[in-house]
Order: C-alpha cells, then structure tokens, then sequence
C-alpha cells in the first residue's frame, strides 16, 4: 500500500483472561493520504480506538502492518500526537507550561527562542491568550480541550489522531472547536484520524468517513467520500445537497448494525428436527402488500405445518436491508424484487458475486408509475405528454423514485421511459428511495414519481398526492414480481429445508389467491406488526377502479399469488431481467448465462414442493410481451439487447465457477 499512512491487512486479536482470544479487527486496509481527514465511526466495541492506538504505535497489530511515509509504526513516537477525550493535562502546570513541555521535548535541540515563539503560536492558534497562566481546574472543558490540541499541534506532528475529542463538551462548546479545528487542519494541511460517534460531527469534519462493523471480528462495513467543498460552515453545510444523504447513509448503517448485533444475540444453536436440516428461520420482508405469503404463511400456521417450527419474519424498511441480511448470512432467506437474485449472483453488490437462488415466484403484478399531481395539473395524462414536458423543462430537473437496481419497478420504469423516447438516466433522475417513505417524499415535492408496488400507488391516487399514469396491465401483465431467495451455499447446506419452504410458501400462496380469504388478509396486512397502514390502502384481487382528486380513473393491476404460469421461476424471464440490467449497466452481462440461469433458477426445488403438495401447477413457456410490441429473443439476448434504441454500453464478463463461488471478471 503507498498511501501517506497505510494500514495493511492487519488483524488484532487479544487473549482472554479464561483462555481463548477475542478478535477485535479483521482485514482491515485503509490509506490515508497526507492532509486528508478520516473519521472512524461505529458503535461502541467495533474496533474504533484500538486501530487509533495502532497508528499511534500506542499498540501493534496480531497480523499485518501500520505504516508511516512507508516506514513501520512499531512504537509511538512525537509524529503522531494523539488528543484524547478526557484532556490529559498535567493539572500542576499553567496552559503555558503544559504546552511548552512537549515543546521542550521534542525541540530539544531548538533555542529557547524558536520554542518561545512556537508555544505562544499555538496559544494564540486555539485562542487562549487571556488564559495562560491559568491551571487545568480554572479551565472549563472547552478550554482544556483547546490546550490539549495546541500541545498536540505545537510539536508539529504528521498525524494528529483524535480519540472522540469532544464528546464530553456541550453542544455551542463543541460547535465552536469543531470549527477552529477544521481551520487549523485547512490552513496547516493536518493529516487527521478522528474516533466519532457523532453522525453530524463525521459529516462536518471528514473528507472521508470509515464505518466500521459490530466487533469481535469487525472490518470495514463502507467508506463514504464526502463531497461537501471546503471551508465548511457548521450552519452552512446542512444546505448542501449531500449532507443530508450522507447522514442517511451513517444512519441506515449504524441502525443495521445494531440490528444484526439483536440478531445475533437471539440466535440459537440450529434445531434440526422432522427430517428437516434446520427449523428455525429467519425470514427477512419489506412491508408491501407483495408480503401476503409470507406474512399469512407465518399467521395461518403453513409454516409450522411442513416442520418449520421456529420462524421469525424480519422487517426490513428497504431492498438494501435484504442484501445486507443475505450478504452478511443473518438473514436465512428473504422476500426479494425478482430481478435480485441474478443481479446478486452476476455480481451487482460491491463488484462481488454472491450466489443467490429462487425457487418460488411468490407474485405477479402489482406495480405501478405515479407521477405527482402538479404534474397532472401541468397536462400530464401519458408518457408523451411526459416526454414534451421535459423536452420543454430548460434544464428543470424532474427526479423519480424507484425502490432497488435489481427491482421490477427500476426495469419497468425504465423500460417505460426509453420505450417512449425518454432516456432514464439523461432525462430524467432516478433515485433509490424505500418504498414506505415514496408518498411522503412526493407531498415534499423532492420527487416527481416513482415506479413502485401497492400500497403505495393506490395511497397517492387516495390521498391526492398523485396519479397513477401506468400499472403492469400497461406495461407487462403478470410479470414476475417478488421472489423468495436464499443463498446458494444455504440451498446445499439446507436441502431439505429448502423444499419446506417452499412448500409453506406455496400453500400461502394458494390461500392467497382465494377471493373468499381477501378481508381476512387485508386486516391482517393491516395490523401493526406487518405495514401498520390503513386497510382502504390494501387491495388483492382483482382490479378495482379508484378516482383520485385529478379526476383520472385507474385500473389498479392486481396481485397473482397462485396459478398456471404463476409460481414456477421462469428462466427466460430471468433473462429479460439480466439484459435490462447490463441493458442499464446495473450489472456486466455474463458470457455463460445459461450456466448462471440454471443455478438462480431452482425449477427442481419448485417441482419437487409441488408434487409433495399434490399441486398440479401447469407451465407452459409465454412469450415476454411488453407494450411496445418488441419481441425478446431469449436464444440471441445480445442481439435483442444491441437492437434497443436506448441503452448504454454494456460490458460482458465470464462468470467463472470456483467451487460453490461466482467470480466476475
């Protein structure tokens, strides 16, 4: 590694007093160049202040290296000047003393003068002048963190590493030395390393910001580029368009992480029971009227009935929550968008395959394209009024919300759009956004549209935030809409388990499907404990007609749960799927696709659930028949895919097997 501090590889593993040896830090690589600053956040246990102390040489690494200007960091040493959060001062000596005696130290061989001149410098840097002569306990908690700064600058180090430095002052305290902080650090060019649990702080100070995982083992979860133009104004920042992403973005990570660490506690050892490799589940979901299956498979016992005794239905706000569930393996199976476990396994997530398989179609249709209701009162009535509107917008920028890349709502929309001469990415702004937060974000005017499944289409229309301009029965009818996916190592580990849940899930599906059921399950989608929305939202049947306030009726495209051509996972569509994500450039398009289709479609797990449950369920290979009449030639995908008028250019990468594992290249 060549950066100005480079961490590499390295791992730090303590021994516990009973024998044995905790794992604190795994894998962990950084570089951190000269000038940046980087703040260290996660909660507390992950390893913060313990990779702090390995660059202050205050530790060393179990495994691997912490370099300096590419020399090892082996002890501490006056180049790297650590400011803790309790100040550290020697509370017999003035303001002035406590900084010149580390001057005296480390400028040994400097005249009184030159140190003079650099202790009252930094006396004046941090605003102290009126104080010198005072001792630590005349001080309050703002001033003596001042003075442990100027002693650590003073020596002019190359690192100045700060360990939570404010956490103990008061917010107008804190405000006020952030800010002097990052003039010191601009105006000296001050390489930082700041140990935070403060999101906001992270935000203001950092170039770059380190989430680090729940310990022991913890690694590098993200790093985030904060893009936000120096000099900052702690006022001011909160305007720029980034900031309030980029706090999301620590916010949802911290969250998940305390999340898994719940999980984790309340996993008990795997309970194999009924013939079954394990029974207790957990099953992660995304509250949506698509839910139904696995919401009633779990209400009405069809769980329990195929020898699933233990399962417990996670809630999860996004479709990111369900690859990060998957991804990190504390969720056994998950309610996916159908284009997810292709755009898992072709390596969409990171730039790394993860081997993700379907079994069950659990539904079909259920989505829509809502566009706002100034719009609507702007003329918008179709998708060429649409086009006109941005062709007349001069630069307006029109953002629309879609729910995941991998999602049926992200392919349809797009598809939607350049079908009709709108380029998705040219002409207009697409933006990931939870399901549950689309309506609210369309009444804040922060959005235009969105491409999303019920409630949420219907919840505009009622609420007259919105128009419903396009649904499935438009755009594609009885396209595939969630799935269940697993892990393709799970599925080997777990075969039999594998089948149960699919049978569960099947029979839900069935039960689903019965029109006499409908009442029942729209209460019990309701309640708290699975959407918590009104029942009016909820509707499963078939289509029914609602007007909203712009005075446009709308056939909503129902839910199919069950039947013919319903369940079975379709490889074909699952090739549609993979050439509208390298079609976008989501995913590269792999060379093999047969290969990688024959391992996402699980055809034998769904045949064998049926035949255990004496279902007779009737396939016949349909056609892929969108609106505008373009044929999908699923044995020439490229040519289909080189033959569209929009599209960008995609790339093609063999997906090489390496025993259970997918390696894009």
């Amino acid at each position: 590694m060549s950066g100005f501090v480079a961490i590499d590889n390295i791992d730090k593993v303590f021994p516990l007093s009973g024998g044995g040896e905790y794992i604190a830090l795994k894998g962990i690589n950084l570089e951190i160049k000269k000038g940046e600053f980087i703040s260290l956040i996660g909660h507390s246990g992950c390893g913060k202040s313990t990779l702090l102390n390995m660059i202050a040489g205050l530790d060393l690494p179990t495994e691997g290296v912490v370099t300096l200007e590419g020399q090892r960091i082996k002890q501490p040493g006056p180049d790297r000047m650590v400011v803790f959060q309790n100040y550290s001062l020697l509370p017999w000596l003035t303001v002035r003393q406590n900084i010149a005696l580390a001057v005296e130290e480390v400028m040994a061989g400097s005249t009184v003068q030159e140190q003079n001149d650099v202790i009252e410098q930094h006396i004046d840097l941090v605003g102290l002048r009126h104080a010198v002569e005072k001792l630590p306990k005349e001080l309050s908690g703002g001033m003596r963190q001042r003075v442990a700064i100027a002693r650590a600058l003073a020596i002019r180090p190359k690192v100045l590493l700060l360990d939570e430095p404010f956490g103990a002052l008061d917010a107008l305290t804190r405000g006020n030395l952030q800010e002097q902080l990052m003039k010191i650090c601009e105006e000296y060019q001050v390489t930082s390393v700041m140990v935070t649990h403060d999101v906001d702080e992270a935000v203001l100070l950092s170039d770059r910001i380190v989430m680090l995982t729940n310990g022991p083992c913890s690694k590098i979860g993200g790093i985030l580029e904060v893009d936000i133009p120096r000099p900052r104004k702690r006022m001011e920042v909160v305007n720029h368009p980034s900031y309030y992403s980029l706090r999301s973005e620590i916010i949802y990570f911290l969250n998940q992480q305390k999340r898994i660490k719940k999980l984790r506690a309340k996993k008990v050892t795997t309970i194999a029971r009924h013939g079954l490799e394990k029974v207790n589940l957990e099953v992660g979901y995304v509250p949506l009227t698509a839910c139904a299956p696995l919401v009633i498979a779990k209400e009405k016992g069809f769980f329990v009935k195929h020898g699933l005794d233990e399962v417990n239905l996670v809630r999860e706000t996004s479709w990111r929550g369900i690859v990060d569930g998957i991804a990190g393996g504390y969720l056994d199976a998950a309610q996916m968008p159908s284009g997810m476990p292709t755009w898992l396994t072709a390596g969409g997530h990171q730039e790394e395959s993860l081997p993700v398989v379907t079994a069950l179609t659990m539904t079909r249709n259920g989505n829509g394209v809502t566009l706002s209701k100034e719009l609507y009162e702007k003329g918008i009535y179709t998708a060429a009024d649409f086009k006109k509107v941005l062709l007349e917008s001069d630069g307006e920028n029109h953002t629309l919300g879609m729910v995941h890349p991998s999602s049926m709502h992200n392919l349809l929309l797009r598809y939607w759009l350049a079908a009709n001469g709108i380029d998705p990415d040219r002409d207009v702004n697409l933006k990931t956004i939870p399901p549950a937060q689309m309506v609210a974000d369309l009444k804040a005017g922060t959005i235009d549209g969105y491409c999303v499944g019920e409630p949420w289409n219907l919840r505009a229309a009622i609420e007259g935030a919105g128009f419903t301009i396009a649904t499935d029965l438009e755009i594609w009818q009885g396209h595939p809409g969630k799935v269940l996916g697993v892990r393709e190592d799970w599925a080997i580990k777990y075969p039999n388990t594998h089948i149960a849940l699919v049978k569960a899930l099947l029979e839900a599906c069935e039960y689903c499907s019965n029109s006499q059921h409908e009442q029942e399950i729209r209460e019990i989608l309701a309640g708290r404990n699975y959407l918590s929305t009104s029942i009016e939202y909820i509707r499963l049947g078939d289509p029914n007609q609602y007007t909203c306030d712009v005075n446009k009726t709308v056939e909503y495209a129902h839910h199919l749960f069950f039947g013919d051509n319903v369940n079975r996972p379709s490889r074909t569509e699952h090739l549609w799927m993979m050439t509208q994500m390298a079609r976008w450039g989501e995913i590269p398009f792999p060379r093999n696709w047969v290969e990688i289709l024959e391992r996402v479609c699980r055809v034998g797990v769904f045949s064998t659930a049926a035949r255990e449950l004496d279902i007779d369920v009737n396939y016949q290979r349909q056609p892929i028949a969108l609106f505008d009449g373009i044929e999908f030639n699923a044995d020439d995908p490229i040519s289909y895919l080189t033959h569209l008028e929009i599209h960008r250019n995609f790339t093609m990468a063999e997906v090489h097997l390496d025993g259970q594992r997918l390696l894009v290249s």
